[in-house]
């Protein structure tokens, strides 16, 4: 895939990664939108990115989620790629968290019910002519070791993996292609004070150079660019594909 005249959608897309690849993105001569719940923060990207479109949005909820997915229908309808790069951190411990629900209910929100949600409403969008199109979802490596001081986070990831190895499947008789891209800790807000891990740049280079390859369905860096998982002895794709056939489900076409 080249990007080269793409519609890109990245959520999250005014700091970090996010920001990190649109910037790559845009360079690439590809038409980019990016989201963000903090207005202050687009406008400063317009001005210093002017080919840059922005959409203000919060999609910890479904009116938002419904508000953006309207958006992209209406005056961003050729969207080839979506990238679910949204995402927030709490770092408290399980045995001490005694945060109101609605602030932990925001985090699962965010994280798992945004992408699997923003999907749904736009694979219509990305599927109607049988072109090659592409959906990003963002995972972690906290995903595949999970770590106790932000349980709810690699919870979420997780999960998220899980399902996009199902919306690959699901989509495997169409053009769009699925690829779950597995940060280990960069160095981005997400960190905290003090941010840590694998610096930002380096990390955006290596894996939107991979992204254009269309053999990737795992993407990673560092110590997560080669991860193998098996069960019973056999690799965990292996595994699915074998269980997935036992039970034939209804699959999207075009």
């Amino acid at each position: 895939m080249t990007f080269e005249n793409k519609y890109v959608l990245i959520t999250g897309g005014s700091d970090g990664i996010g920001f990190g690849l649109a910037k790559r993105f845009l360079l690439a001569g590809s038409n980019v939108l990016i989201t963000g719940r903090k207005e202050n923060k687009l406008k400063e990207i317009k001005a210093d990115f002017p080919k840059m479109n922005i959409f203000k949005n919060d999609l910890k909820n479904q009116t938002g989620r419904e508000e953006l997915a309207n958006h992209i229908i209406n005056d961003f309808p050729d969207l080839d790629i979506l990238i679910n790069n949204a995402g927030i951190q709490r770092r408290i411990p399980l045995a001490i968290d005694n945060t109101n629900w609605q602030e932990r209910q925001s985090e699962i929100d965010i994280l798992l019910s945004a992408p699997i949600h923003l999907n749904h409403l736009l694979i219509p969008l990305l599927i109607r002519k049988n072109k090659n199109s592409l959906i990003v979802n963002v995972t972690s490596g906290m995903a595949y070791t999970p770590l106790p001081f932000a349980p709810v986070y690699s919870a979420c990831k997780a999960a998220l993996h899980s399902y996009t190895m199902n919306l690959r499947y699901s989509l495997s008789k169409t053009n769009c292609r699925v690829v779950e891209l597995i940060p280990p800790a960069v160095q981005t807000s997400l960190g905290g004070a003090v941010p840590h891990g694998v610096p930002l740049n380096e990390f955006c280079d290596s894996v939107f150079a991979e992204l254009s390859d269309d053999g990737k369905t795992d993407i990673g860096f560092d110590f997560t660019a080669n991860l193998t998982f098996e069960l019973t002895g056999k690799p965990q794709k292996e595994v699915f594909e074998n269980n997935a056939n036992r039970f034939p489900v209804k699959l999207y076409s075009c």
